[in-house]
C-alpha cells in the first residue's frame, strides 16, 4: 500500500488548519474525522465536522481498542477512530490534524506514519497571527503562546519540522515530503 497516513501537529495559531486545507485539495489525501462526546456546535455536522457521540459509545470503543489515539479534555473525549483511518488508507492517503501526545501515540500504534511539524518563525509571529485571528481572549492567546514550547519540544519525535514563514512555501515543502516519503515506499 502507497497511501500515506500522515499526521500534522503545531501550536495553535500555526497555520495547521490552512495547511491542511491545501493538500486536501490537491486530491489523493483524505481528512481524518475525530469523535468526541461534546455537543455538536451550531454548523457542524455529524461525520463530517466530527463523529459526535454519547460518552458510554465512546468508553466502549476504548474499550474495544477503537481508537489509533484519544484523550480527554474538559470532561470531553476526543479520538481517532481506528477503522475509520485504516478503511480510508485503503484508497487514499489519510490526514490527522492532531495534537502532539495524539500524534505521538499514533506514530506508536502505527509506526509508518509520517509525522510533520509546523513550527511558527518565532514565538512573536505566533502570538501576532492570534491576536490577528481576533477570535480569543488575551487570556487565552497567552496561554497558547506559553504552550508552544512544549509542542515544539516533541518535534524531536516527528520525521519532519516545516517552519510556516511563508504559507505558500511551507506548502511546498510537505508537499516535496509527501512525494518523497511515498518515493521510499514502493
Amino acid at each position: 500500500m502507497n497511501n500515506l497516513l500522515l499526521v500534522i501537529s503545531g501550536p495553535s495559531g500555526v497555520g495547521k488548519g490552512t495547511v491542511v486545507k491545501r493538500l486536501l485539495k490537491d486530491g489523493g489525501f483524505r481528512l481524518s474525522v475525530s469523535c468526541t462526546t461534546r455537543k455538536k456546535r451550531e454548523g457542524e455536522i455529524d461525520g463530517v465536522s466530527y463523529f459526535f457521540m454519547e460518552k458510554p459509545e465512546f468508553e466502549k470503543m476504548i474499550a474495544q481498542d477503537g481508537f489509533l489515539e484519544y484523550n480527554r479534555h474538559f470532561e470531553n473525549y476526543y479520538g481517532t477512530p481506528k477503522k475509520f483511518v485504516l478503511e480510508s488508507l485503503k484508497t487514499s492517503g489519510v490526514i490527522l490534524e492532531i495534537e502532539v501526545d495524539g500524534a505521538l501515540k499514533v506514530k506508536s500504534a502505527f509506526p509508518q506514519a509520517v509525522l510533520i511539524m509546523i513550527a511558527p518563525p518565532s514565538a512573536a509571529e505566533l502570538e501576532k497571527r492570534l491576536v490577528r485571528r481576533g477570535s480569543e481572549s488575551k487570556e487565552k492567546i497567552a496561554e497558547r503562546v506559553s504552550r508552544m514550547d512544549y509542542e515544539l519540544s516533541k518535534s524531536q519525535y516527528y520525521d519532519y519540522t516545516v517552519v510556516n514563514d511563508d504559507l505558500n512555501e511551507c506548502v511546498a515543502r510537505i508537499k516535496n515530503i509527501i512525494e518523497k516519503e511515498k518515493e521510499i515506499r514502493q
